[in-house]
Order: C-alpha cells, then structure tokens, then sequence
C-alpha cells in the first residue's frame, strides 16, 4: 500500500508564479541556466541553480552554491514572494501543451516505500548527481522540485479531481513556451481522505522521470533519521515531494542519439555492418521519424535510412525495448559504446527538439531517431525488477519547479 499524505507547501504568491515557476534545473547547462537567471531574475532556477548568482567560474558543487540556494529562497520567503499555507491538503496540478492536457495530484510519498519497492524505479542513478541534489535539499532543508510519478488510472481519484476542477483554480497561466499550468488546493476533509486511502489500496507507483531527485531525498531522509534525537516517523523528511499522474494521460516522446564518430568505419563499411542485423532503405534528404516499434531513422553523411530489425529477442522486457536493440546491435558492438552513461562519445537528444536538431550534431559521425517507449513497457521492465538503459523516456511537458515547495 502506498502512503500519499498532504501536506502545507510553500508556494508563490499568484501574481509572480509566471515568474517564478521554472523548467527542472538538468534541462539547462550552465551558460543556459545563467542566461535565463539573467532575462528573469525572479526565476527560481536562482535557487535550483544557485551558481547563476556567483561569479562565472566558481565550483557549481561547492558549499558556497548551496549556501546561496539556501539564502535566496529564505530571501523570496520573507519578502513574501513565497507564501506557506497553513491548512495541509493535496493540491491539483494541470499542465496543457498543444491541446492535450494531464492532471496529477501533488502530494508526499513516504521514503520507506521508495526502499520497500512499492514506488518503483527503471532507472539507474549517478553518485555524482546524486550528491548534487543531497547537497542542495540538506542544506535548503527543502524539497524544490517535485519527482513525476504514476500510476495505472483510478476512477476514485479521476471523479475527486474532475469535481475540483469545475472550480476556479488558485493558479493558472501559461509559460514562454506554451505550456499552461493550473493549480487547485484540496482541503475538504472528505475528498482528502478519498485520495489518502485511494493510494493505500495502490500497490505499485513508478518513477516516469525524476530518479535522481527521489534518491536524494531518499537519501537525505536516511541521514536525518540517524541524527534526530526524538524520531517518531512523522517528521518531514521521511517524505517527498511528488506529483502523481494516472498513465493513460502522459504522453512519452521519442529520446534520440548521436555518435560523434563511425569508431574507425568508413560510411561504407559501417552500412555493411548495419545490414547484418536490419534491413536498410535508403530514405531521402528528409528526417526519418519512426512509425511503428522495431523500426529506426538514421542519419549518415547528409542522407536519411530507414532500419528495421530483422530479428528481435523476446527474452524479457528490457531487451525488447528499442532503446536495448539499438545499444546491443549497433552501439555497443558496430560502435564500441559499451557505457552510455559515461561514454562522451555519444549523446541524447530528447523529441522535443525535433530531428533537424540531428543532422547538425552527426556532421562525423550518425544519428538514429527512435519509436517512442511505451508507458507499458516502462511499467514491465519495473514490475521485473529490471533496469531500462539510460534515457529511455522522454516526457513533455516538463513540470516546472518552484510551484511548490516541501519544507523538511
């Protein structure tokens, strides 16, 4: 049974929450990141991001980033630029990209059932990135971005918040890029208690995107327990902050990858190696997008293939997946990729950027587009107790930080 318990978020004041509502801060890198601090300076990427304040060449996992994270979120809080409400409740969380639009609730999930494997991950985690977020929760003593979970759809649940829905949101506006965002507050006790024991009857969550930021409050959790001195299990740190999506709404794109190299092939030959497992057609000048699972794009000097795997292994979920036939056919073996979580050589490029986005950075080297993962294949490899390979899934639209804020 999953534990999804409301709680009194620290939220922005409604006429700056276009401001201050930011992007996840790993969709920037750092020159991103500064010049978007820069045309905002209300952006809460300030506080996700804190090195933007500092100068240019300072250590971005030094104490000293950390510290100003710190203090510039109590700064926005005093200047009441934050609000903090005073009565727990969930809150409803709508997010609209070009017509379609996905309705989660915004609540906290136990750490214990993180580690006792109701809330389910499909990916693995770098200890350096890791150690990023621990950093930055442990010292801001503040959980600031939510981790995007979900669950297979619950009528309970769906019939709560299309009744709230039918009212005037506390937030509602819609973003530079498009995306609008709405935002309701449940305080009602019974429709509270609906969601609360709706969850306790669910017994497997999953991660859709967010493992690194889940870790570490997993993480931060585990730390504080050793040192509080009156530990009863109700304090905040034994929960994080998460948005909960039903699964029919979400919508996952396809996440790309670009070689740098050929590893020593000429174009000719790395076709020829290419043929052994796919059937190769020659496509055209314009970007293949796959229409259907098992079939690839790929982008070799100037021109556009089509692939189709000849034959595919059927053994488990993960090796079924498409993003494990192009790393066990092509990128490991033809390419000598064998770590594509450290390998520079390659890198991912998510659906939303579009293809032409491939052909700039395959100039030397060779791009594949890829057929979206299903959220049912995200959901087998999990329920195996398995890993998917890194960046599996994309999911748009991006729930923006600074929204809400879970104090520990």
């Amino acid at each position: 049974m999953a534990t999804i318990k409301p709680f009194c978020a620290v939220r922005p004041e409604s006429s700056l929450v276009h401001k201050i509502a930011a992007l996840p801060y790993d969709v920037y890198n750092r020159m991103e990141a500064r010049k978007e601090v820069k045309k905002n300076p209300q952006s809460f990427l300030k506080v996700d991001r804190a090195e933007t304040l500092l100068a240019e060449d300072i250590d971005i996992y030094s104490h000293e980033v950390y510290a100003k994270a710190a203090c510039t979120l109590e700064e926005m809080i005093h200047n009441h630029e934050f609000i903090k409400d005073t009565q727990p409740g969930y809150y409803i969380y709508e997010l609209t990209m070009e017509g379609r639009s996905q309705t989660g609730i915004v609540g906290c999930a136990a750490i214990d059932d993180y580690l006792n494997k109701i809330i389910m991950k499909h990916e693995n985690t770098r200890s350096d990135k890791e150690l990023d977020r621990i950093n930055h929760i442990d010292v801001c003593n503040a959980q600031t971005g939510p981790i995007f979970l979900t669950y297979r759809a619950n009528a309970s649940i769906n019939d709560i918040v299309e009744k709230k829905k039918t009212e005037a949101p506390i937030y509602d506006f819609t973003a530079e890029d498009g995306v609008g965002h709405r935002v309701w507050k449940i305080e009602n006790k019974k429709d509270m208690e609906g969601i609360k024991e709706t969850f306790a009857g669910i017994n497997q969550i999953y991660i859709a995107d967010g493992h690194h930021r889940a870790a570490s409050a997993v993480k931060v959790g585990q730390m504080r327990r050793e040192t509080c001195p009156d530990y009863t299990g109700d304090e905040d740190f034994n929960y994080f902050l998460s948005v909960l999506f039903p699964s029919e709404e979400l919508y996952v794109m396809d996440y790309n990858r670009v070689v740098k190299d050929l590893n020593g092939y000429t174009a000719e030959e790395f076709k020829k190696k290419i043929r052994e497992v796919f059937e190769l057609e020659l496509y055209g000048k314009e970007p293949y997008k796959p229409e259907e699972k098992g079939t690839f794009g790929m982008f070799l000097e100037g021109v556009w293939y089509k692939l189709k795997i000849r034959e595919t292994d059927t053994s488990d979920p993960v090796s079924r997946l498409d993003v494990s036939i192009l790393q066990n056919k092509v990128l490991e073996p033809i390419l000598g990729i064998t770590d594509p979580r450290t390998d520079q050589r390659i890198q991912f490029v998510g659906g939303i950027r579009g293809l032409k986005v491939l052909e700039k950075d395959a100039v030397n080297g060779v791009a594949f587009s890829m057929y979206p993962t299903a959220i049912e294949e995200l959901f087998a490899v999990s329920d195996a107790g398995m890993l998917m390979p890194p960046k599996s899934t994309w999911f748009e639209p991006k729930l923006r930080s600074g929204l809400f804020i879970h104090q520990i």
